[in-house]
């Protein structure tokens, strides 16, 4: 089980480093560099869990990261996936039942999966949450968490919309009954009161397109469509070309079409939550827990985010996302 300290809050990727100087971490090749160290040492078998939906490019970046702590640190990553949330349930109580080193998972659907990762905290299982349900994981007795501020991230985008002259949003949520794109909504409406909701089938783009369409040759005053995940903004910078619609289109999350969008003038900023970071530092922290003791975040969470991506950062950023890390 973890060990719980003082409360405290931030990004704290750098301090993972420090904790692994008991482990081997420097300048040489990080924590397999020393002898006894990840490469050398016991391999344990880590499970993430997550609600990521098919044809969605944002788990990509998911992936890459918990992988890439996977392959340094030498742990077995067993990666699995549903967007129903009874059947991502179904797969927490496997990773339990398989008895896994340690299980990484996202708490869209908190009130479904959150009893079963709670039930895994049970059985003595090192468990983080991460990406999503940052105000349900602890109700859950789960002691980490790893991802952005969605309400703060909201808001951080309503009052830069609201800055740059105001009007009327529409934001999109393409995953009925998720937490953490309700709350980015929520957030935008608190700084950006003439914001409506608009529900899609992220899983079905054209009819995403076709839907936002309608929707701006219904409302020509619109002024900005916020969306919540690169592939709709893409979706929706179709959907306002087919409109004749002078909508601005800002987005949650990034790749590497919308850094090209954001560099050519078409989105006007994206609010990054650093996915490849949660996947990483979600398999690092099991790590460090299982073979230092340690735990990070003092109780609270350990955010990524709001990160803005603008016309200010994107010339470096853009690097990044062509590499599927940012």
């Amino acid at each position: 089980m973890f060990r719980h300290g003082k409360r405290s809050i931030g990004l704290l990727a750098a301090v993972a480093c420090a904790a692994l100087v008991a482990a081997g971490c420097s300048s040489q090749g990080g924590a397999q560099s020393q002898a006894g160290g990840a490469a050398q040492g016991q391999r344990y078998t880590i499970a993430m869990v997550t609600h990521e939906q098919p044809g969605d490019s944002f788990w990509d970046k998911i992936r890459a990261g918990a992988q890439q702590a996977a392959t340094d640190l030498n742990v077995d990553l067993k990666y699995s996936n549903n967007n129903a949330a009874g059947d991502q349930a179904t797969l927490v109580q496997n990773a339990i039942d398989s008895k896994v080193a340690g299980i990484a998972v996202t708490l869209a659907y908190a009130d479904q999966v959150g009893p079963a990762a709670e039930k895994a905290v049970a059985a003595g299982i090192p468990t983080v949450a991460f990406n999503s349900g940052i105000n349900e994981y602890q109700k859950y007795k789960i002691p980490m968490y790893f991802g952005s501020d969605e309400d703060l991230a909201g808001q951080s985008a309503g009052t830069r919309m609201t800055q740059a002259g105001g009007g009327k949003a529409l934001c999109v949520v393409q995953e009925q009954g998720s937490v953490a794109l309700e709350a980015r909504c929520a957030g935008v409406k608190k700084t950006f009161p003439a914001t409506e909701n608009l529900q899609v089938n992220g899983a079905d783009l054209p009819s995403v397109q076709q839907t936002i369409g309608a929707k701006l040759q219904q409302d020509p005053s619109i002024t900005y469509v916020v969306t919540l995940g690169a592939p709709i903004a893409l979706a929706a910078l179709q959907s306002k070309t087919d409109a004749g619609s002078q909508a601005k289109i800002v987005t949650f999350d990034l790749n590497a079409d919308v850094a090209k969008a954001i560099q050519n003038g078409s989105i006007q900023f994206s609010i990054d939550q650093q996915p490849y970071v949660q996947g990483y530092m979600a398999v690092q922290s099991l790590w460090l827990n299982l073979t230092n003791g340690n735990d990070l975040g003092g109780g609270k969470p350990v955010l990524t985010g709001p990160s803005f991506v603008d016309s200010t950062n994107i010339g470096k950023i853009a690097e990044y996302a062509a590499k599927n890390t940012r």
